[in-house]
């Protein structure tokens, strides 16, 4: 049958790493070059104007925070093929949880589009660059909103991976601190941005080792194909 994973899940684990990777370098590029660069720490005017001189910079930013939910959504599909066997209750709340977080992220990109048109818009002067101010900072509230549930999602996974058998263990783990770091993280940023600063970027690094650990061996190594079948002809068992 085409789609079925169940007959293909070595092809299907490498394509999740696939669009897993493309993923993160979208992210890394959006959240990571683009908004350093026209980001000015305490001073939200001059962040607007950086955005409004770096408008083509920020238009490629646009397009991968775009492109991230899209292409998200096929690799959670196959993610969850993938774990349910490790357990289909888990697998079920893995899936739930990144629909919100893809949900809450893609609401998010609605106000990252109306920067620009709000910042150069007819009004001009203070009250275009307040409302252009305004979005951007809803941008961030429901961005880190949205990695709250993608937190909570990889301490999820984390346990499946630990579970499975087709997986290593040592991902799960890793998963695991991603998660909680995700949580911390952006709980203090919505809750204590004195905090999160002290913390930034020192806790993205395990997120960063965490995401990448799992990307890689997805793409390089899949899955251990006899122990998926396995745990797979038992849920057929019931």
């Amino acid at each position: 049958m085409p789609f079925d994973i169940r007959s293909r899940p070595l092809a299907y684990a490498r394509l999740a790493g696939a669009i897993y990777l493309v993923v993160i370098v979208a992210g890394a590029l959006a959240e990571g070059i683009v908004m350093n660069t026209v980001t000015v720490p305490g001073d939200d005017a001059g962040t607007i104007r950086a955005i409004l001189a770096h408008s083509s910079l920020w238009t490629w930013g646009l397009a991968a925070n775009l492109v991230i939910p899209l292409i998200a959504v096929v690799q959670l599909w196959i993610e969850y093929m993938l774990l349910r066997p490790a357990g289909r209750g888990l697998a079920l709340l893995f899936l739930l949880l990144n629909l919100a977080s893809l949900a809450v992220e893609a609401v998010s990109k609605m106000f990252q589009l109306m920067v620009v048109p709000l910042a150069s818009g007819g009004s001009g002067g203070a009250l275009s660059e307040a409302m252009a101010t305004f979005a951007l900072t809803a941008h961030g509230v429901a961005f880190n909103i949205a990695l709250i549930f993608f937190g909570a999602a990889c301490l999820v996974s984390g346990t499946l991976i630990w579970r499975s058998g087709y997986l290593p263990r040592f991902i799960g783990v890793l998963m695991q601190i991603a998660g909680l770091c995700y949580l911390v993280a952006s709980f203090a940023e919505l809750l204590a941005p004195s905090f999160a600063r002290m913390l930034s970027p020192a806790i993205l690094l395990p997120v960063l080792v965490g995401e990448t650990s799992f990307c890689l061996w997805l793409l390089i190594r899949g899955v251990n194909v006899r122990k998926w079948n396995e745990r797979q002809d038992s849920i057929a068992r019931g």
